[in-house]
């Protein structure tokens, strides 16, 4: 029975992680630990993906609701939340689009944070244009 539910977690993970090439990962440069009287969580990272961006966030405990989190960039980009998935006290949120060329920022706010304050703020590293098939890419596994 456990076992059975381990291998549907796991492909639950595999469905969920984005299509297309992993660009890269971001971490962030400070704790982004985020705490209100609604709301506990901390980002770990952001993938960034070609089709989408992955937020890797550490919930205060395994009962706790899922972080209700707002991505912004300082081109203004709309970041939509596409899908969500909680396993323990981890929770990943998949946003689309991915990330602009050219961007250097990505900021993590609480959603329901009225002072507006962010969770963390990420550098983007300069990132090439997206290839062409031209050279080995990581891509999501089968």
């Amino acid at each position: 029975m456990v076992q059975d539910r381990t291998r549907a977690t796991r492909a639950a993970a595999r469905d969920f992680v984005p299509s297309g090439a992993l660009l890269s990962i971001l971490l962030p440069p400070t704790y982004g630990s985020h705490v209100t009287e609604t709301t506990a969580f901390t980002v770990l990272s952001v993938e960034v993906w070609s089709s989408g961006l992955v937020v890797n966030v550490q919930l205060a405990s395994d009962m706790a609701p899922e972080a209700k989190i707002v991505l912004q960039d300082h081109f203004g980009t709309e970041y939509t939340l596409r899908k969500s998935v909680t396993l323990g006290s981890r929770n990943l949120q998949v946003f689309s689009p991915s990330l602009p060329a050219g961007v250097r920022s990505l900021t993590v706010k609480a959603a329901d944070d009225v002072t507006g304050r962010p969770a963390v703020t990420f550098a983007v590293p300069l990132m090439p244009a997206p290839a062409e098939e031209s050279g080995p890419q990581l891509r999501r596994p089968a």
